[in-house]
This record gives C-alpha cells, sequence and structure tokens, in this order.
C-alpha cells in the first residue's frame, strides 16, 4: 500500500501544462488515478477470453460507468450474425463544439486465454500488489481501454472546451478475426463519418531498466496472412509404416520453410524509425541505422539489425510455425496432417505473391495451402497531423530531450478497419512499460500494469486530446 499511495502522490509532480490555456474545473489527479486504477482492477475480473469472447460483460460494465457520469450509451451489433448475442460493441460520445472533426478513442474488449496454473496470481483476480495491477489484458488492452475511459471523464467533470467531439467505442473480437470492428465500421457510417483522428493500442514507449529509449506512435502493421498447410494420406496402424503416411510429408515441407530466409525489405516508415533512433548509437552503428536500406546489403550490420527480434521483423515478411497436428494416437496413421503458419506481411506486399513465393519454396502438389482468413487492408497513416503533433509536444512535456518515432507494429490491430473509412489511425500506448515486462505479459503470463502507469497515461492521453484542440 505504501507503493501505491506513492505511485500515485508522484503524480502530482506532473506538470500541467495546459491548465492556464484551456478553462475548466481542476482536476486531481491522485484521486481520479487512484479511481482509475480500482477500476481496471474491477474490468480486469470479467473474463472475456477469446474464444467465445462475451464482450457483452465489459459492455454492460463499462455501459454503467458512462450512463452514472451521464453519457447517451449505445449498445451496437449484438444482433449481428458474426457476432451473436453474447457479443457486440459499445459507442458513446463527449461533445465539443464541432468546430473541428472528431477524435475516436478505440479499444478492444476481448482478451486471450490463460492458463492460470503458469501464473503468480490467478488471471482474472485483478490483483493490486507490489505496485502493479495484475491480470489477462491489463497490458492488451484493457488497461488501455480504462485509461481512454477515464482521460473522457477527465474531460467531461472539468467541463473544458473543447472544439473536437470525443469518441468513445469498445469492440469486440479483435484477438481473433476482428469482426468486432468490421462490423462497425460496415453498419454504422453515420457514426464515424465526423471522425478524423483514431487512437488505439499498437505503439510503445519502451523502457530498459528504468531508462526510455523513445515515444512511439504506429502509423502502419504488419498484415496477418494466417495459412493453413494439409497433406492428405492412407490411414493404418502405425506398426506399419507406409510411403502414404501424410506426417512426413508436411514435416519436410514445415522444414523448408523453416530454413528460408525471406528478402529483407525497407519500408519508408521503418527507415524513418531507424534514422531516428540512430541518434542513441555510435560509431559503425549509428551509420547503419541513420541509412538502413544501405546497412541490410552489408553482411556485418545485416547480421547485427537481424539479431534483435523486432527489428528483425520489421525489416522482412516473417513466418513463425505454430500448430501442427498429425494422429491423436501413438499407433495409428492419420489420414492427413495440418499445420498453422502465422505469416505476417509488411505493409506494401502483396498476399498472392507472397504464396506464390511460399508455393514454390514447399515445391510439392501435395501440399494444400487456404487462408485461415482473408488479411486485413494494408494501413500506413501520415504524421504532418495535428494529433502527431499533440502526441508529441505532451510527451515532451514530460520528457523534453526524448525521441518521438513512428514504429511499425508486427502483430495487428482494429486499425485497418477504421483506416479503410479514411481515418487517420494511430497506435498509441499511453505507457511507460518495462520492454521486460511487455514482452513477459502480452499474451504471456503475468501480464501487469503498473500503478503508476495508470495515473499517468490517463494525464497524458487527456493532455493530448487537449493539445489537438
Amino acid at each position: 500500500m505504501r507503493r501505491f499511495a506513492a505511485a500515485l502522490s508522484a503524480l502530482a509532480l506532473l506538470a500541467a501544462p495546459l491548465a492556464a490555456q484551456v478553462p475548466g474545473k481542476p482536476v486531481d489527479w491522485t484521486a481520479l488515478s487512484s479511481e482509475a486504477v480500482q477500476t481496471l482492477s474491477s474490468y480486469l475480473q470479467v473474463n472475456t477470453t477469446n474464444p467465445p469472447g462475451n464482450e457483452i460483460k465489459t459492455i454492460n460494465f463499462l455501459k454503467a460507468i458512462l450512463q452514472a457520469e451521464g453519457f447517451e450509451v449505445q449498445v451496437l451489433d449484438t444482433g449481428a450474425t458474426a457476432l451473436g448475442p453474447s457479443r457486440g460493441n459499445i459507442y458513446a460520445r463527449l461533445k465539443g463544439n464541432g468546430s473541428k472533426k472528431a477524435i475516436a478513442l478505440v479499444s478492444h474488449m476481448d482478451v486471450v486465454p490463460a492458463t492460470a496454473g503458469f501464473w503468480t496470481v490467478d488471471p482474472f483476480s485483478g490483483a493490486i500488489k507490489d505496485g502493479y495491477v495484475w491480470g489477462r489484458g491489463a497490458l492488451d488492452m484493457k488497461g488501455q481501454g480504462i485509461v481512454q475511459l477515464y482521460a473522457l471523464l477527465a474531460l467531461k467533470r472539468s467541463g473544458v472546451k473543447l472544439n473536437r467531439d470525443i469518441v468513445f467505442i469498445g469492440n469486440s473480437d479483435e484477438e481473433m478475426e476482428g469482426l468486432g470492428a468490421t462490423i462497425f465500421v460496415k453498419n454504422h457510417p453515420d457514426l464515424l463519418k465526423d471522425v478524423e483522428f483514431l487512437m488505439t493500442e499498437g505503439g510503445g514507449n519502451p523502457v530498459h531498466d528504468g531508462k526510455l529509449e523513445y515515444y512511439g506512435v504506429s502509423v502502419s502493421e504488419k498484415r496477418t496472412f494466417w495459412q493453413k498447410l494439409t497433406v492428405h494420406g492412407v490411414p493404418g496402424h502405425g506398426s506399419r509404416p507406409t510411403k502414404q503416411n501424410p506426417v512426413p510429408r508436411l514435416v519436410a515441407a514445415l522444414d523448408k520453410i523453416a530454413r528460408w530466409e525471406t528478402p529483407l525489405h525497407v519500408t519508408p516508415a521503418v527507415a524513418h524509425f531507424f534514422k531516428d533512433i540512430s541518434v542513441d548509437y555510435t560509431g559503425e552503428q549509428r551509420t547503419w541505422l541513420a541509412d538502413v536500406a544501405k546497412a541490410v546489403e552489408i553482411p556485418a550490420a545485416r547480421e547485427w539489425l537481424t539479431g534483435n527480434l523486432m527489428w528483425n521483423a520489421i525489416l522482412r515478411n516473417t513466418i513463425s510455425l505454430t500448430v501442427l497436428q498429425g494422429s491423436n494416437k501413438t499407433n495409428v496413421i492419420p489420414p492427413e496432417a495440418t499445420a498453422e503458419l502465422d505469416i505476417r506481411l509488411l505493409p506494401d506486399q502483396d498476399p498472392a505473391a507472397f504464396l506464390t513465393q511460399l508455393e514454390g519454396v514447399v515445391n510439392d502438389t501435395a501440399v494444400h495451402f487456404s487462408a485461415l482468413f482473408p488479411p486485413k487492408a494494408p494501413l500506413e497513416s501520415p504524421i504532418e497531423t495535428d494529433l502527431f503533433h499533440a502526441i508529441e509536444k505532451a510527451a515532451h512535456d514530460r520528457d523534453p530531450k526524448a525521441i518521438i518515432t513512428t514504429v511499425m507494429l508486427t502483430g495487428a490491430t482494429d486499425r485497418p478497419a477504421y483506416r479503410s473509412v479514411g481515418i487517420v489511425t494511430y497506435g498509441f500506448d499511453p505507457f511507460k512499460t518495462e520492454v521486460a515486462d511487455a514482452r513477459k505479459g502480452v499474451h504471456g503470463n503475468d501480464e501487469r500494469l503498473s500503478v503508476a502507469n495508470v495515473g499517468f497515461g490517463v494525464k497524458f492521453l487527456y493532455d493530448i486530446i487537449l493539445y489537438a484542440q
């Protein structure tokens, strides 16, 4: 509890650069942060593991809070065939004067599965201990959803004058096919027609041993292109080996794929990112990063760059072999063997052309490829915008010498659905997260968000919104 109190009191030291510029009631940031922490703890106790999702539980949770604050709340798409009655989307809006277009704050309400036996705490306990709020979704992305909610509440409670409406959206099914966002965009163009900017997950402000590396705003992300491989054979008894066993043939194909090094390819956003961070390096490493397109042609530079997992992933199309299934019994040769590949394509790559390449690598007509679902649209957003500059200003209020750069997300978000209707979308996580916590917790075990980050994130996002007015 002493750590909890210390973390909250530290928030009072944050500068309030906009207080004198924007009329409104003063915000008690310490009290608001404490309230947000408790709400996040309760939110993490709502189990929305996808599948099946059951996001209606979180919709009702958020709806109650918003209505208590005087918001008109719409629960949408619960009857949509693709979502079903236990799922849906939630929408609310804080009105400005309408002189500028709206900003949307979007989060997803589902989480990936958690295996309790590998966690220090119950993954759905919302435990507050050791200065952290623990639970599945703390980082991905219920924590950010609550920060968005409390930035919205702070704006409303303070009564500040806004030129832009602020839209709050919670989507279902981001962790699977992104159906919640896709259906929302398709069914409710009227709710989005005045939205200019959108912020959701996908950025990152990595901290190494207490030192901030940079503030990252994601303007692009890789395209998910998951494939299933199937080989058919002749079933039989395991005691009688046969060349019609589909498992060895599939394994041979997977071995070829695993050995294939996809070509390195530098996109403009990635080149911009490396040039930005080059100032933190010295010698030949600084030179390589400043012109990464040239560096990837140098063997020593290429080895160094691709030795970093994140850098390697943003420099090429990637393939991870993740799911493999043959027989369900040791002494039975199966009639078919299957595998699933997590393929992520750079934004400017053509999925059909890549699949042709992949089939050529395997070079076996017995191996059949099928897409698990269609790839999302390519995602690129501009950076010379009011919102991007607002993020820069708010970040420099906190860390005057910090680098603010563009990052490419190697995972996937709901942003492509919104970008497809012309909205400028940014992946922005308003936290300073230790790299070790992020790597271990996002889709892993012991996911947690520090108490200090909850308050930091609410105030950070609040200032960004005001700067963007």
